[in-house]
């Protein structure tokens, strides 16, 4: 099952989403169109507003609403992918040269900037107050993730509850709210925006994980990204705790090195302490165990094509790491 096929009974929103992306990404000032329109034609799984359309569609909503959020979604998405390209100082992403590396950091930041402020305008065109709460709740969210992960970075202390809560806040937050979104723009009730919410959560949860996973086990050539990109950042992910937790003294004395010093020139090294530890089935079981919390919290969610899809999204986000 492709990530397109799942996305079918969307296609068309999503099409219209695309529309809404390029009219409000219009500014008078040149660099920020130039800039603001290479990330988001970038590429990329469009997962986030997708889940705002499934969610919105799943739940009664026929309007045009989830669109205008799913592209508000889709700014907030872009604007952190552009600051943390910064902060992790990286050249790739998606294949393709990051905006930091063809335009500086400046501009990627204030170009980043115009983004969040955009995505926040077109919150309040929607009038409602609920939609303002969830999102400034969780930029604020996203944010204290960020800052986490760099307090984190070449820490070999880090543990699996520290790495936890980062990616509770840099990752599942957003997909959480972009559930939330769906569940306002249908008019339903606080219990199903928290019961919808929830998938949301679970889904990002193992959606990080897989990724995190992906750094040590993926094809560069379908990836976008080299192997190893966290490793040099000191990124201490799951793989690598629990790597340095189930080795032996030698291996865990590896690990921890290559987290404080980045040392990617030790990568064959450390893929192989990854494999022989049982770190890959260790992460890819805890993501499927979040991908079936996701699946269960969709019970209430009456039967739909739209349901059928956030179903098989949770079985897509796992099996990119079989």
């Amino acid at each position: 099952m492709t990530l397109k096929n799942i996305l079918a009974p969307i296609a068309g929103d999503m099409q219209r989403v695309d529309d809404v992306i390029r009219a409000r990404l219009s500014s008078e000032v040149v660099l920020i169109n130039e800039i603001a329109g290479y990330i988001v034609n970038a590429g990329g799984k469009r997962l986030r507003p997708a889940l705002v359309l499934l969610a919105g569609r799943a739940l009664g909503s026929r309007t045009a609403e989830p669109e205008l959020l799913a592209a508000t979604i889709e700014f907030i998405h872009t604007a952190t992918l552009l600051h943390d390209d910064v902060v992790d100082e990286s050249g790739l992403r998606r294949g393709l040269k990051t905006a930091n590396a063809v335009w500086g950091n400046a501009g990627a930041v204030l170009s980043g900037d115009f983004l969040y402020s955009r995505a926040f305008q077109m919150m309040v065109d929607t009038g409602r107050m609920a939609v303002m709460k969830v999102m400034a709740d969780t930029t604020n969210a996203i944010a204290e993730g960020e800052v986490l992960q760099l307090m984190n970075a070449g820490d070999p202390e880090v543990t699996e509850e520290r790495y936890l809560r980062v990616i509770e806040l840099k990752t599942a937050r957003l997909f959480e709210a972009g559930c939330r979104l769906g569940a306002i723009a249908a008019d339903q009730p606080q219990a199903v925006q928290d019961a919808i919410g929830l998938y949301g959560h679970k889904l990002g949860m193992a959606f990080q994980m897989v990724d995190d996973l992906l750094d040590y086990i993926a094809d560069p050539s379908v990836s976008g990204k080299n192997l190893g990109t966290d490793l040099a950042e000191g990124k201490p992910t799951l793989p690598l705790i629990h790597a340095m937790r189930q080795g032996n003294p030698e291996q865990a004395a590896l690990i921890r090195q290559a987290i404080e010093l980045g040392q990617v020139e030790k990568l064959q090294e450390v893929l192989e302490t990854v494999e022989s530890t049982g770190a890959v089935p260790y992460t890819r079981a805890l993501a499927e165990r979040y991908s079936r919390e996701a699946i269960s919290a969709l019970s209430e969610v009456p039967d739909s094509p739209y349901k059928k899809a956030l179903i098989e999204l949770a079985g897509y986000n796992t099996s990119r790491a079989s």
